[in-house]
């Protein structure tokens, strides 16, 4: 079947406008060059059309914003949440845009958003009589990081704890690793070019003459001929090694040292060399550095990170290994503030999992009573977006689908870098194969 004035038939239109919408403009030509038909990708992408968006918007309506240029620009996708379609792209995430979408089409009963304010003014001025619905996912995240907040701010405990727990130890012995080469083609390479060298020689061969046989540097044959193996070896197992990779067996004695006063950074550069210490003497003095700036755990003991911390609370139970749930609950012994925060984060985590949305105030109660300051302030935006959390809490909606749309628009971004318009972008987006 074909039509008047075309370049090709109805069904290899069909065809291209296929391999158009699934693979875009570069890799549709190639797919087609390999299938003997003549398409460029400027021709591949001319056949996409956007299609008509409904006059109405769908009951359950999912809505985020995806970065154009992440920092400076974004857009707006509005989600079928029921059925995960892409309704309409938008060009830019003010309210204005969006209220006025909501105006021109009417229908939306349920809106699953994020904490953007931009979307809820947008939301109460066009569409107020419509469900808000906060997504899930992004209040854990915000508890995750009012939580680590707290960690931060109580490291001082875990310190203390520590230091009364255990007396100051004396510099502690460096536990070197075994000397052990790894077989990587570096050492490889470097254990076979010196067998070859040494062959060449025992056989009287000039130092220019094996350069040439060897294709290699008169100097670096003559490295090979005077130095010992064990020592190309060495230098071929170090070589890319960053420094402060060969000062971490040191960094326990020298942040007791540091401890006991001695902040010399020559000095403790000498006496780690004494222990078999390689590196270089500005690694020791930057490390040093560090420890004054407070950047750096002055002390020996190893004391959790906050994100490690706030991985262990925010985590089911279960996922957590023995170890781990010990040590825990030593962060929680050395510090009441932190295990407030844990017995706050495990209600909080309850009531999402069940649907207890008509908890929720009291939790939001006691969560602004004699708690530290981040959770406290998490509260207090919880209570300001009070309706749309509870619908979170208590209904099956949230913006998962919303989000793996998003994923998606950031995949056509990356196919389509250079010509991504944002009227191409949309069509493409828009254009399910």
């Amino acid at each position: 079947m074909s039509e008047r004035h075309v370049r090709s038939s109805v069904g290899l239109k069909h065809w291209l406008r296929a391999v158009a919408a699934e693979l875009g403009g570069r890799a549709g030509e190639r797919l087609c060059r390999k299938l003997s038909i003549a398409a460029g990708r400027t021709r591949l992408l001319g056949l996409l059309e956007a299609p008509e968006v409904p006059d109405r918007a769908p009951r359950v309506l999912g809505v985020d914003e995806f970065a154009f240029r992440k920092g400076l620009t974004y857009g707006t996708v509005l989600v079928d949440v029921e059925t995960g379609r892409v309704v309409d792209v938008l060009p830019d995430r003010t309210s204005e845009t969006f209220a006025d979408w909501l105006r021109e089409h009417p229908g939306a009963e349920i809106i699953c958003r994020d904490r953007a304010t931009a979307y809820t003014r947008a939301i109460r001025e066009a569409a107020p009589d419509a469900i808000e619905v906060a997504d899930r996912w992004h209040l854990l995240q915000n508890l995750s990081a009012a939580i680590e907040k707290t960690c931060h701010q109580h490291r001082s405990c875990l310190r203390k704890h520590l230091e009364q727990k255990e007396p100051a130890p004396e510099p502690p012995a460096i536990d070197l690793p075994v000397p052990e080469l790894p077989r990587t083609p570096l050492v490889e390479r470097t254990r076979a070019r010196y067998a070859d060298v040494h062959r060449l020689l025992d056989q009287k061969w000039t130092i220019s003459a094996i350069a040439r046989h060897l294709d290699l540097d008169r100097k670096t044959v003559r490295r090979f001929k005077t130095t010992p193996l064990d020592e190309l070896l060495a230098s071929a197992k170090d070589f890319g090694i960053h420094r402060a990779r060969l000062l971490e067996p040191f960094k326990p004695y020298l942040n007791s040292r540091f401890t006991a006063g001695c902040t010399s950074g020559t000095r403790l550069f000498h006496e780690i060399r004494e222990r078999g210490y390689t590196g270089s003497a500005q690694a020791v003095r930057c490390h040093l550095a560090k420890l004054r700036q407070g950047t750096a755990e002055p002390v020996r003991a190893d004391i959790p990170s906050p994100r490690r911390i706030t991985s262990w609370i925010m985590r089911p139970r279960e996922t957590l290994t023995d170890q781990e749930v010990d040590k825990l609950l030593n962060v929680r012994i050395a510090c009441p503030d932190i295990d407030r925060a844990f017995a706050l984060a495990q209600c909080f985590r309850d009531l999402m999992v069940n649907r207890r949305g008509s908890m929720l105030p009291e939790w939001i109660r006691q969560a602004e009573q004699d708690v530290p300051a981040p959770i406290r302030s998490f509260a207090g935006f919880l209570r300001q977006d009070l309706g749309a959390v509870t619908a979170g809490f208590t209904l099956e909606w949230s913006s998962g689908k919303v989000e793996g749309n998003v994923n998606r628009v950031k995949t056509l971004k990356r196919a389509m870098s250079g010509r991504a318009s944002f009227r191409l972008l949309r069509t493409r987006i828009l254009t399910r194969p």
